[in-house]
């Protein structure tokens, strides 16, 4: 396999988002192993970085009508999405995960390679709150086997995210 340098027009609609509002990221790529269960956590270890540090994009549906209703949490890798928390962060009754097609219809983006950034359609975006207790934290860059590190504020302001405490 060549190494492959990145051209501004290339990259994935995360990194391209990014760029565009002109943030300060690093990339991380590695190699993403088909027979691991946990995308996250497998990036944390992949790149030698704490799982706290590293956190998973997930969608949830809320208790609205089928299409509209979907959010997206940031949570740690090392953590579950508390759906309660999160449903009533929105006001809600219940939150519960949102279909893996639906999901990759509305993002842009295949399961395991979802970014809180660069989505087809802009989503409610709620960010764990134990982020902004790192410096720098890494959020999936758009496909499998790339993260992007970012400070919790520049994530926060590109994915006009609210700060929540949604993990458990």
């Amino acid at each position: 396999m060549s190494a492959h340098h990145q051209k501004p027009s290339g990259g994935t609609p995360a990194t391209r988002a990014l760029g565009a509002a002109g943030v300060d990221f690093t990339s991380h790529e590695f190699v993403h192993d088909a027979a691991v269960e946990s995308f996250g956590l497998e990036a944390a270890t992949a790149l030698g970085v704490a799982a706290e540090r590293v956190f998973k994009t997930l969608v949830a549906q809320l208790d609205r009508s089928q299409d509209k209703g979907l959010v997206v949490a940031i949570v740690p890798v090392d953590r579950q999405l508390d759906l309660k928390a999160l449903a009533r962060e929105f006001g809600c009754k219940r939150a519960a995960m949102a279909d893996a097609t639906i999901v990759e219809r509305t993002t842009g983006y295949l399961v395991g390679g979802i970014s809180p950034i660069g989505q087809k359609r802009s989503l409610a975006t709620v960010l764990d709150r134990s982020a902004t207790s790192h410096p720098t934290i890494l959020v999936s860059g758009g496909r499998r086997g790339l993260d992007v590190e970012l400070t919790p504020a520049d994530l926060v302001s590109v994915s006009r995210a609210r700060v929540a405490d949604v993990a458990r």
